[in-house]
C-alpha cells in the first residue's frame, strides 16, 4: 500500500477511535475494532494490522484486539478475516 493509502487508513482508524473515545478503555478498543472488522474491506484491515505506525493510543488498541481475533495466515500475513460473528453485534439494534 502506498504511504498516502497508508495515511487514509491511519486517519479513518484514528477518527473512528475518537468517535468511540467516550465509552469505558476495553469496550471503546472493542467498539472501534468491532466496527473496522464490519466494515473495512479485507485489504484494508489487513495494511492496518501489517503497519499499526501513528495510530492514536485508542485506535492501536482496538488494532491489536482486531489482531487477537484474526488467525495469521500461512504465508506470515495476517488474515483479513471477519472479526466476530456478525448476527452478535450490537450495531443499529435500539437498547431495550
Amino acid at each position: 500500500m502506498s504511504a498516502e493509502g497508508h495515511a487514509r487508513l491511519v486517519l479513518m482508524a484514528n477518527q473512528i477511535a475518537r468517535n468511540m473515545a467516550a465509552m469505558e478503555g476495553a469496550h471503546a478498543a472493542a467498539a472501534v475494532a468491532d466496527h473496522i472488522a464490519s466494515f473495512w474491506d479485507p485489504r484494508m484491515k489487513a495494511a492496518i494490522l501489517a503497519d499499526r505506525t501513528g495510530l492514536d493510543p485508542l485506535a492501536a488498541a482496538a488494532i491489536e484486539v482486531l489482531a487477537q481475533a484474526t488467525p495469521p495466515r500461512a504465508d506470515g500475513a495476517a488474515a483479513a478475516a471477519h472479526h466476530g460473528d456478525p448476527a452478535s453485534s450490537d450495531a443499529g439494534r435500539t437498547p431495550t
